[in-house]
């Protein structure tokens, strides 16, 4: 299973640590406010208090995580360090939170595989929302790949995992199932799926889009 590692709990890097926690995943947060590491000592497996630094980062386990997320606000110099002291450390997966384009692209040069900017991407969500049958939220993982939560299509309902074969036929991926207030991350090939479970899929944005539709 893999862990992670947000730096920086503000709004978003909170959201994200929570959510992942809730997912049944390890969770190590770091911020250098102590009250904020108090709110979400009990949302997360473990919470430090801690200023960017690599022998730090290196004591309480940053460089064991499989991802680190930086999410350190709008403060693009504070993030490049992160960003450059988590690499060192050996991370493979850094994901940036950025401000605007400019802190995207200097974040990218500098190493992060992954950039998000919350505003732009709300308002894609906002947009696909409006206009799209299934979506309940959606992350984009760089300009090809997403991670969707959706709700089952309805061509999909009362078919089982196997017999949909959906990284054939749809050359996408289930990585979880929402279901009856759970979330199942290993499901059953032999899952017949109902028409009020909640999806979780990754795949390329264009097939992914095309699901939203069915």
């Amino acid at each position: 299973m893999k862990n992670f590692a947000v730096i920086g709990c503000g709004r978003f890097g909170r959201a994200v640590a929570r959510t992942l926690y809730k997912l049944g995943y390890d969770v190590l947060a770091v911020d250098s406010d102590k009250e904020v590491i108090q709110q979400i000592r009990d949302e997360v497996t473990t919470a430090v208090t801690a200023e960017i630094d690599e022998n730090v980062f290196r004591k309480i386990g940053v460089g064991e995580c499989d991802v680190a997320v930086i999410s350190i606000g709008s403060d693009i110099e504070a993030s490049v360090i992160a960003t450059i002291v988590v690499k060192e450390l050996g991370v493979p997966y850094v994901v940036c939170k950025s401000g605007n384009e400019i802190q995207e692209k200097i974040l990218y040069k500098i190493g992060a595989d992954t950039v998000v900017t919350p505003e732009r991407e709300m308002g894609q969500k906002v947009a696909q929302s409006l206009v799209s049958k299934n979506f309940i939220e959606k992350l984009n993982l760089g300009p090809d790949y997403t991670v969707a939560d959706l709700s089952v299509p309805k061509k999909w309902v009362g078919k089982s995992i196997i017999d949909l074969d959906v990284r054939k036929n749809y050359r996408v991926s289930i990585i979880a199932i929402r279901k009856d207030g759970l979330v199942d991350t290993m499901p059953r090939p032999e899952l017949v799926l109902e028409e009020d479970w909640k999806l979780i899929l990754i795949g390329k944005t264009i097939d992914i889009d095309k699901i939203g539709e069915m």
